[in-house]
């Protein structure tokens, strides 16, 4: 019994190989975040420099200038969901708002912490920033006003080191040195801890 049909074997090589850069070089000093667009085009960095980068993210090369208004080390960056805007929070205790196709800054710094804001975030929508803070709060921001929105929502004991909505907007959850977690309403500011942690 013979088989009607044989194996084939093929061989090649690619042309060439789509590598990506393995090092990105561009900041003065440390990287302490970073985020992608929305749509997967950019990666945005923020630095110990004081300065926030755009970088293309299929071939690691920065677009356009440094973003700068900080006067501290930035430690949070995040896209809106619409892609159009930036916002970073500093240890100069602000938050900003920059335009992603620009880099221009948009109105002035978001101000009411008292200590560095080590994380931002918009909520699905758009429509709201949070911050979270070494002052052991959270604030929300009316992204198109910039105003606060509501008093700081306090509960923590100690720095605030991230917050983030969750995917219907209804909840804001953070996480601090305090050893807990809390969600929060988003609504009505109220949040729980959720404890555990030693």
């Amino acid at each position: 019994m013979g088989f009607t049909k044989g194996i084939k074997m093929l061989r090649g090589k690619l042309s060439s190989w789509r590598a990506l850069p393995l090092t990105w070089i561009g900041h003065a000093k440390g990287i302490a975040c970073m985020s992608y667009s929305p749509n997967g085009q950019h990666v945005i960095s923020g630095s110990y420099d004081r300065t926030i980068l755009i970088w293309d993210a299929e071939t690691g090369v920065v677009i356009g200038e440094p973003l700068k208004g900080h006067t501290l080390s930035v430690r949070s960056v995040a896209y809106s969901p619409d892609g159009r805007h930036i916002i970073s929070g500093s240890n100069d205790n602000t938050i900003r708002i920059w335009d992603a196709e620009t880099g221009a800054a948009v109105g002035k710094p978001l101000e009411g912490h008292t200590s560095s804001v080590s994380s931002v975030a918009y909520s699905p929508d758009g429509r709201h920033i949070i911050s979270g803070s070494d002052d052991n709060t959270i604030r929300i921001w009316d992204a198109e006003t910039s105003a606060a929105v509501g008093k700081p929502l306090e509960g923590h004991t100690d720095s605030v080191l991230s917050v983030a909505y969750s995917t219907d907007g209804r909840h804001i959850i953070s996480v601090s040195l305090d050893k807990t977690i809390r969600i929060w309403d988003s609504e009505t500011a109220v949040g729980k801890p959720v404890e555990g942690y030693t």
